[in-house]
C-alpha cells in the first residue's frame, strides 16, 4: 500500500536488526616487518559474492514473474513465489522478536506508536518491503489497483479484513446499486484473526480481497511483495475507505420482497465502502531498511570491482 512519512524524525532506531549477512568481514595481521597488512578471511584474498539467500531467491523469482503493468502473474509462476514466501522467517529479512520496536515499554506513556514501513528493494515491476504495527495499530481499508500483492505475517497476531468490488451483473441482479454516489458496494472476502507463522495471502487486481485492512492485536511484521508498485504517475495512486453495514445504505423501499433480499445480502457478507482521506493519526514513518542485501546488477558490479582492487591490493 502507499504510505506517507509522518512529520516527525525518522525513526531509526525504533527497529534493530540482527547481524547483516553477505558481508565481508576484514581482519588486520602484523607482517615480520612490522607493517601492517590488510586480508580478507576468503581465499586469494578477494571478497566473495554473499551466497544465496531465501530473499535473494525471492528477488529473482520476482524479476521473473512480474512482468509489468496491466499483467497478472501466471497460475505457477503464484505457487512458485508462495512456495518461496510460505518459507520465509523474519530472520531471514533481518528481523529478530526481541527487536526494540516489540518492546511496549519503551513507548513514551500517553504517546500511541505509528505504523513504520521500511523498503527492501523497489523497480518498475515490484516492490518487497515490510511493515510495522504496533499493538492496536491499523492499517486502515486500502485498495491495490491493478496489483497482484503477496503478504506474509512473519510475526505476531492480526485482524484483517479484506473486500472485493461488486460487479452488479455478474455478482447478483437482486443488488440494486445506486448510480450515483459516493457509497459503493463491496463483498467481504476475509474477517478473520492471522498468527505468525503462516501461508502466504494473495490479492489479485479485482479478486482475492484487494481492498484489505489490518488491525494488530499483538506488534506484528507483515512482508508485502506488490507487484507492479503504486505509482501516481502511472494511474496506481492508493485510496482509503470506510465500510458501512448493506443495511445502512438500502433501498429504502416497503415491498416486502426488498427486504428479502436486503436480509440475504447482509448475510452474505455485503458491505458499502465509502472513500475517506488517510487520517493523520494512520500516517506512517520510514525507517532504514538494514537486513541481508539483495544482490542486484549494480551490487554485483560493485562487489566484482572490490575483487579487482583486492586482488591488485
Amino acid at each position: 500500500m502507499e504510505v506517507k512519512q509522518g512529520r516527525g524524525e525518522v525513526l531509526r532506531p525504533m527497529v534493530r536488526h540482527v547481524s547483516r549477512v553477505g558481508y565481508v568481514k576484514k581482519g588486520i595481521v602484523k607482517r615480520k616487518n612490522g607493517r601492517l597488512k590488510r586480508h580478507m578471511n576468503t581465499p586469494n584474498c578477494c571478497p566473495e559474492v554473499p551466497m544465496a539467500t531465501l530473499l535473494q531467491e525471492l528477488f529473482l523469482s520476482c524479476c521473473e514473474v512480474f512482468k509489468g503493468p496491466n499483467t497478472i502473474p501466471l497460475p505457477c509462476d503464484v505457487t512458485k513465489l508462495c512456495q518461496i514466501i510460505d518459507k520465509m522467517k523474519a530472520e531471514d529479512v533481518g528481523l529478530s522478536s526481541d527487536i526494540h520496536f516489540f518492546n511496549p515499554t519503551d513507548a513514551v506513556k500517553g504517546t500511541p506508536q505509528r505504523v513504520t514501513y521500511t523498503t527492501i528493494y523497489q523497480c518498475n515491476n515490484f516492490s518487497i518491503c515490510i511493515f510495522f504495527i504496533p499493538t492496536n495499530g491499523v492499517i486502515p481499508l486500502h485498495n491495490h489497483p491493478g496489483m497482484t500483492v503477496f503478504s506474509k505475517l512473519l510475526l505476531g497476531n492480526t485482524h484483517i479484513k479484506s473486500y472485493d468490488w461488486v460487479d452488479q451483473a455478474s455478482d447478483n441482479e437482486d443488488i440494486i446499486v445506486p448510480s450515483s454516489s459516493r457509497f459503493r458496494l463491496a463483498k467481504l472476502k476475509a474477517n478473520s484473526v492471522f498468527r505468525a507463522p503462516c501461508n502466504t495471502s494473495v490479492l489479485y487486481p479485482t479478486t482475492g480481497g484487494n481492498i484489505h485492512e489490518f488491525r494488530a492485536i499483538t506488534p506484528c511484521a507483515v512482508l508485502d511483495v506488490i507487484g507492479p508498485p503504486y505509482s501516481k504517475e502511472d494511474g496506481r495512486d492508493c485510496s482509503y475507505y470506510k465500510d458501512h453495514p448493506y443495511s445502512s445504505y438500502s433501498t429504502n423501499g416497503e415491498n416486502s420482497s426488498n427486504k428479502v433480499v436486503e436480509k440475504e445480502v447482509e448475510t452474505s457478507g455485503y458491505a458499502w465502502l465509502e472513500e475517506i482521506e488517510m487520517a493523520e493519526e494512520c500516517e506512517m514513518d520510514v525507517i532504514e531498511y538494514m537486513g541481508p542485501q539483495i544482490m542486484d546488477n549494480k551490487f554485483r558490479r560493485r562487489v566484482l570491482a572490490a575483487r579487482r582492487i583486492m586482488c591488485n591490493y
